[in-house]
């Protein structure tokens, strides 16, 4: 299955005058057992995104001789911030200035610095997590004066109706917004990171400038049962 996916990144980079590299393939391990993440980290894949906290910690702990870059792209509720920091590289939905603050706390009583991505909720779906596109510049503002956590870039999860009747629509917006809090200067580094694209999608994605794409069906197979 991996080959598949990597094949299909190959000709979507192609296709968009990119190289594969600047696309990371990260592997939606959720309700995962340890095998499944074994076999594919065995196969060459390092990079795993998680979506619950104490499932994700009993993952980090069992393969902490594997190395494997783990991401936590669930929501999060602000009382357990404290574990970003040492446990994942990037964190994919940051949605308030409060949480924000919380990762930035607990990031600097370890002595560490944690990423984050603002995730952006495109279509105002009620449903949905994630910042306004309005919100983000304001949000993005408030995080300057924050040191122990870095804003990489977007992410976002389009509603699935609006990805069936145009699916690069959604992610040329997040595109387009993240050009324009570069070009307005609204944070105090470049922002390089689009999250965005997921197996019925991350085509569509690459072409319109993903650096992220999370995958889980394609790399896995259908799961069995769902938390």
């Amino acid at each position: 299955m991996i080959e598949i996916v990597r094949e299909r990144m190959r000709s979507a980079c192609s296709r968009s005058g990119r190289k594969i590299e600047s696309v990371l393939l990260l592997a939606a391990s959720k309700t995962r057992s340890i095998e499944d993440i074994e076999k594919l980290h065995a196969l060459g894949q390092n990079s795993f995104g998680e979506n619950y906290v104490q499932e994700a910690i009993g993952k980090i702990e069992k393969l902490h001789d594997k190395k494997i870059d783990w991401h936590f792209i669930g929501t999060l509720q602000s009382n357990k911030a404290k574990y970003i920091p040492g446990n994942f590289s990037l964190f994919h939905g940051l949605d308030s200035l409060r949480l924000a603050q919380k990762i930035n706390a607990a990031s600097l009583a370890k002595g560490l610095k944690s990423s984050a991505l603002i995730e952006v909720n495109l279509g105002g779906q009620l449903s949905k997590g994630g910042v306004s596109p309005f919100d983000v510049p304001y949000l993005l503002e408030s995080m300057n004066s924050l040191s122990h956590i870095q804003i990489q870039g977007l992410m976002c999860i389009p509603d699935p109706e609006s990805q069936m009747r145009d699916p690069r629509r959604n992610f040329a917006k997040l595109r387009m917004l993240l050009e324009q809090m570069n070009n307005s200067s609204s944070y105090k580094q470049k922002l390089t990171t689009l999250s965005m694209g997921m197996t019925l999608d991350f085509e569509e994605a690459i072409l319109e400038g993903a650096t992220i794409i999370r995958i889980g069906t394609a790399l896995f197979g259908e799961r069995i049962s769902d938390k």
